[in-house]
């Protein structure tokens, strides 16, 4: 009922599919919840977890919120979620963490939680910054980023779709170890699995010379958005700007016709930091700002 409820959904993607979010279900204590009518169909899906008296939604994912079809409007969305919210307290549930679903993944319209939260007094507590190219109003790469795919090209540098999850993985791993001293968030074992799973959807494209992998992006590909879940190269890839090459196939060839390709976020510590070097760099591809929001809501005590 769930799966089938995601696909026919107005914002869903393939992230809530139970597939996928139960992967790390070892992690997360699931409370997800299902909203049905009085002919016990659904008609909102709420993906969430349980930490003390916290709920989150959803501490595994990006984006969590209310899942809705086409059907849902305004007032609806205000009784439900004054209802799920009521519940909640109930159970001793005294914070709820809401991180909304972001406008591009919405097939039409469907910020009637913006509003309802509003209205539950609820709280920003972060904004991240995620760069994103509208594909039917693309904007020119700038002369730095067509400098580099030139060069890319001159250096022999091939994209093609792979399936070596692990050598790309070793390659993010020592990105991250090198630059942040942190680790990815899924393991190779993780990506493999998942992708497995979700061929059509997680996707990766690596660049190679001389058959050697010199980086490579995973696309999370949804049905409006192509987004870039992990983007890395080794040295030698850096110098010869092996990764704008799958940059540039990506955007003017293989995701053409999708609405949005999404770069992912470049903040951190709560969307306090921006990374202005990498900001920069994937606005010179034509990317422009989209905002990842999140909410605190305390339900208190009756």
């Amino acid at each position: 009922m769930w799966d089938r409820f995601v696909l026919d959904s107005k914002n869903g993607v393939f992230l809530f599919d139970r597939k996928y979010m139960d992967y790390h279900s070892d992690r997360f204590k699931d409370n997800s919840m299902i909203a049905l009518n009085y002919g016990g169909k659904p008609f909102a899906l709420f993906p969430a977890n349980i930490k003390e008296d916290t709920i989150v939604s959803h501490g595994g994912l990006t984006f969590g919120g209310f899942i809705v079809d086409s059907y849902m409007r305004t007032p609806l969305m205000l009784e439900t979620m004054e209802a799920l919210f009521e519940q909640f307290k109930g159970e001793e549930i005294n914070r709820v963490i809401y991180k909304a679903i972001p406008h591009i993944y919405h097939t039409v319209p469907a910020e009637e939680d913006l509003y309802a939260l509003f209205r539950m007094n609820a709280r920003l507590v972060r904004r991240d910054v995620s760069s994103t190219i509208l594909m039917s109003e693309k904007l020119k790469f700038t002369k730095e980023r067509r400098w580099s795919v030139k060069k890319s090209q001159l250096n022999g540098v091939n994209v093609v779709r792979s399936q070596d999850f692990d050598t790309f993985m070793k390659i993010e791993e020592e990105l991250l170890k090198a630059r942040h001293d942190t680790k990815p968030v899924h393991t190779a074992d993780e990506m493999k699995l998942l992708a497995g799973r979700f061929p059509e959807n997680i996707k990766l494209f690596a660049a190679e010379k001389d058959r050697e992998m010199m980086g490579g992006i995973i696309m999370y590909e949804s049905r409006n958005v192509a987004h870039s879940q992990y983007i890395a190269s080794t040295e030698e890839g850096r110098r010869i700007c092996a990764v704008d090459a799958v940059i540039d196939y990506l955007i003017n060839v293989y995701y053409a016709d999708k609405r949005y390709f999404d770069f992912g976020i470049s903040t951190e510590k709560d969307g306090r930091y921006l990374n202005v070097g990498l900001s920069e760099y994937k606005g010179g591809f034509g990317a422009r700002a989209t905002v990842y929001d999140t909410y605190e809501i305390f339900l208190g005590k009756d």
